[in-house]
């Protein structure tokens, strides 16, 4: 599978303030990733510069084999974006803002009628597309933003803060959405909602004062390399049990559940059995051993630490 996106070594000045410094990644055709980060950590400016409309000041960025800084209008034509705080023009009419944009976009006749009826059906919007944008809530909005974006079929779509301003029925149908969305295209997610990244993207970037920390995919318990264990007996005893299978990494004894333990292993088939094995050999009670996901709250908490070099 080839990369959509391969970003190196980008670095932008304000000034003499650094956005982001040295950040480097890529991302693979089909993939929803989020770029998680708190506000002011520089993930507008890392989709700003994807996108085209941000040079860096120095480093390179490469969209579906596209130079953003050499061919940023070759390269908008393969993107779908929205930005945190859509520009939308509340005195036009859902029917007249997609077609407006489906022309902006290099559709034409024939071609921006059936993009426009496409997103309309896709997105639900034929209840609404007599209506100003204006009028529209804040969820509508959110739809007809992203409806335009995907006029063109976007190679990649963008979306900054997506559930920003959302109420809750809005953020899980948003969130369905991006998932929905994922099947047909590549989507950068950029939020400073911990939950809503891990509920919503395939892998996930951490962004702390312009630097990447780390990247993780949140799919790991499907290879099978981490388990949570419900396990009766001393913690030490239990700890020292599981560190002596072979293919176990790390344990950890989950915070405010004294017998709940995460452990870490290679991804061999024969793990559930060999912890099992070990546990029920060594006396103590097994009541479960079951996949988990990433514990992505430890994971961004321990590269936060280590970054701020805050002690544990």
């Amino acid at each position: 599978m080839s990369d959509i996106v391969v970003a190196d070594r980008l670095t932008k000045w304000y000034g003499p303030r650094l956005a982001i410094h040295d950040v480097s990644f890529s991302i693979a055709e089909g993939d929803v990733i989020g770029l998680l980060g708190p506000n002011g950590s520089g993930k507008s400016t890392i989709l700003r510069i994807l996108t085209g409309y941000l040079r860096p000041s120095a480093g390179t960025a490469l969209v579906d084999g596209l130079d953003a800084l050499e061919q940023p209008l070759a390269l908008r034509a393969r993107i779908g974006y929205v930005p945190e705080d859509v520009p939308l023009y509340d005195q036009m009419r859902v029917s007249e803002f997609l077609p407006f944009m489906a022309r902006i976009k290099g559709l034409g006749g024939r071609a921006a009628r059936a993009a426009v009826e496409r997103v309309v059906e896709r997105f639900r919007l034929g209840t609404v597309r007599r209506l100003q944008i204006g009028k529209l809530s804040r969820g509508y909005r959110q739809r007809v933003a992203i409806a335009q974006a995907l006029l063109n079929e976007p190679r990649l779509l963008v979306l900054d803060e997506p559930t920003n301003g959302l109420d809750p029925a809005q953020i899980i149908e948003m969130r369905e959405l991006v998932r929905e969305l994922g099947g047909r295209h590549t989507v950068l997610v950029a939020s400073h909602i911990l939950t809503e990244v891990e509920r919503t993207v395939d892998r996930v970037m951490i962004l702390l004062e312009g630097r990447l920390l780390g990247v993780q995919s949140l799919r790991q318990a499907e290879g099978g390399r981490r388990w949570r264990l419900q396990v009766a007996g001393p913690s030490d005893g239990v700890r020292a049990c599981l560190a002596a299978v072979p293919g176990v990494r790390a344990t950890r004894l989950e915070a405010g559940a004294v017998a709940a333990w995460l452990v870490e292993t290679e991804a061999r088939p024969d793990m559930p059995e060999a912890l099992a094995r070990a546990l029920v050999g060594a006396g103590f009670g097994l009541h479960e051993l079951a996949p988990a996901p990433i514990d992505l709250e430890h994971w961004f908490l321990d590269l936060t630490r280590q970054r701020l070099q805050v002690p544990a």
